[in-house]
C-alpha cells in the first residue's frame, strides 16, 4: 500500500469521542477549504459506524452548507433514525466552529434476492492506455506550478486517468458535456482495511472529484484550477446498486443535463471494468464566472 493511500485511509478513519459523536480532521486542498468528498465520506463512515456489520449501505443524500475550514477538526454527530427488520437509516451533521457544515441522510440494508437488471456499460479504453493524472497536468504550461503541485497532491492516492482532455488542460470551445474517468486506489486493500463500507466510502470521497467537469465542458472553462470559474458542491447523492473494490479500474462515465441561474447538475453512473452498473450519482453545484471585483 502507498504511503499516500494509507494517509488518505487514516484521514477517513475517524475519532469516537462518545457514543454517536465522532472527530476528523482535514487536509489541504486545491482551493482554500475542505473539500467536499472528504467531509461526505467521513460523514458516511461515522453513519457506518453505528450500523450491524451485516447492512451495507446502499444510498446517501447530503447538503453542503457552509465552507469547511480545513485547520479546524470536524465533529460527526449521528442521529439513529431507524433500525428496521430490513433497512437502517441514520442522519449525520459535520459541525465546525459550533455551525453545521455539512448533512448527509443514509440508508443501509440487509443483503436479500430480487430483481437485477441495469443500464449497459458504454464503450471506454482501457485504463492501462491512458495518461496518469501526473503525466497529463505535467503538459499543461498554463497552469501555474504551484497549482499543478497541489493538485497532484490531492490525487495521490488515487490514480484517476481522464479518457479525453480534461477541463483544465483544452479549455476555450464548447464540448459535449460529457467525461469518462477511470479510477482506482493507488494500491491495493487488505487486513483490516479491506471491509465493504471502507470501498463504499473511498467512492464517495472520489465522486466529488470531477462530477461537474461536464459542466464546464459545456462551456469551454477550464475551472477552478485556471481560476475561470467559481464553483462548490450544493448536493450530492449517491446509490449503491452492487458490490464493487476501490482498488479495481472503476468507470466514472459522467454528463451534465443542465445549467442554470448560477447552477449546475451533473449525473453519472460507476462500472466495474467487467461491465457491472455498481453506482449511481447525481450532484448540484454552484458555478459561476468570477465576479468582477
Amino acid at each position: 500500500m502507498s504511503q499516500a493511500l494509507q494517509g488518505l485511509l487514516d484521514l477517513l478513519d475517524l475519532e469516537q469521542i462518545e457514543e454517536n459523536i465522532f472527530r476528523g480532521r482535514s487536509r489541504p486542498a486545491i482551493v482554500p477549504r475542505v473539500f467536499g468528498g472528504q467531509v461526505a465520506a467521513q460523514a458516511l463512515v461515522a453513519a457506518g459506524r453505528t450500523v450491524p456489520e451485516d447492512r451495507l449501505a446502499h444510498s446517501l443524500h447530503a447538503y453542503f452548507l457552509r465552507t469547511g475550514d480545513p485547520g479546524a477538526p470536524i465533529v460527526y454527530t449521528v442521529d439513529r433514525m431507524n433500525d428496521g427488520r430490513s433497512f437502517t437509516a441514520r442522519r449525520v451533521v459535520a459541525v465546525q466552529h459550533g455551525q453545521p457544515i455539512f448533512a448527509l441522510s443514509a440508508s443501509f440494508q440487509k443483503y436479500e434476492e430480487g430483481f437485477d437488471h441495469q443500464a449497459p456499460m458504454p464503450v471506454s479504453p482501457d485504463p492501462a492506455t491512458l495518461p496518469t493524472s501526473e503525466e497529463r497536468i505535467r503538459g499543461y504550461d498554463h497552469i501555474a506550478p504551484d497549482v499543478r503541485e497541489k493538485f497532484l497532491e490531492a490525487r495521490e492516492a488515487i490514480d484517476l486517468r481522464y479518457v479525453d482532455e480534461p477541463p483544465y488542460g483544452k479549455f476555450g470551445e464548447p464540448r459535449e458535456p460529457r467525461s469518462q474517468v477511470w479510477f482506482r486506489t493507488n494500491g491495493k486493500l487488505g487486513g483490516a482495511a479491506d471491509e465493504p463500507l471502507l470501498h463504499v466510502v473511498l467512492a464517495t470521497y472520489v465522486s466529488d472529484m470531477t462530477l461537474l467537469d461536464s459542466i464546464l465542458l459545456a462551456h469551454g472553462r477550464g475551472g477552478w484550477a485556471v481560476n475561470d470559474v467559481v464553483g462548490a458542491s450544493l448536493d450530492h447523492a449517491m446509490w449503491f446498486h452492487r458490490p464493487f473494490r476501490a482498488d479495481e479500474w472503476l468507470l466514472y462515465d459522467q454528463e451534465s443535463p443542465s445549467a442554470y441561474g448560477g447552477r449546475g447538475l451533473g449525473q453519472a453512473r460507476i462500472y466495474t471494468q467487467d461491465g457491472r452498473l455498481a453506482v449511481s450519482v447525481v450532484q448540484e453545484g454552484v458555478v459561476r464566472a468570477p465576479r468582477p471585483h
